[in-house]
């Protein structure tokens, strides 16, 4: 069985911000699996399907995000599930945005919904799916809980999906197939132009 947790903040007030991927994402694996996330227990709402023929728990803690671990570690406890069956979805502010990235385990970096989580757990090495937001160009309180719009909204709906795609090909044991499909790097910003050199022997025009 696989426990797949998106972290978030729950209300209304806080549904399409950016601090929010991974509830979102939830919401598009639910869509596609008919997984209904309407249970409450373990501090957080979840749901119990199958993708791809295997059993999974859909999981959005009910803790706001800084204490996202309480939930994440009743319901481990509960199932008593293997570090490589818990996947975590949540966004990063240190990738750029529109991109996401799988990694295998490792630390939490900055984010302070990891980091209760593996405070909580004891342990890091479970799979993990981040989805960037890009960094604040003001304040980052703001840029988190804010709505993006236009074309950034199309852009994070894009890496959704791709998250998504991302949790149903580690529950299919190829974590590996999903790093290399989407572990993808933005492209480097063009080169400025060399300034053209002055030529010091032209003659004088008429």
């Amino acid at each position: 069985m696989f426990v797949i947790v998106g972290l978030g903040n729950p209300g209304r007030e806080y549904e399409k911000t950016r601090h929010n991927m991974g509830f979102m994402t939830l919401d598009v694996l639910a869509a596609r699996h008919d997984i209904a996330i309407s249970r409450q227990s373990f501090r957080a709402y979840f749901g119990e399907g199958f993708i791809g023929g295997k059993k999974v728990l859909l999981a959005k803690p009910d803790t706001f995000m800084n204490n996202s671990g309480w939930a994440v570690r009743d319901i481990v406890n509960w199932y008593k599930i293997e570090p490589a069956e818990l996947i975590l979805i949540y966004d990063d502010a240190d990738i750029p945005e529109g991109y996401i990235r799988v990694r295998e385990g490792g630390s939490a970096g900055t984010h302070n919904g990891m980091r209760s989580v593996v405070y909580q757990l004891g342990f890091d090495d479970f799979p993990r799916v981040r989805i960037g937001i890009g960094n604040a160009q003001y304040n980052m309180i703001q840029h988190v809980l804010t709505m993006p719009q236009g074309e950034r909204a199309a852009l994070l709906k894009k890496a959704i999906g791709e998250a998504a795609d991302a949790v149903e090909l580690i529950v299919a044991g190829q974590l590996h197939e999903a790093q290399m499909r989407f572990n993808r790097k933005p492209p480097k910003p063009p080169k400025p132009s060399a300034p053209a050199e002055e030529n010091d022997k032209t003659e004088p025009q008429a």
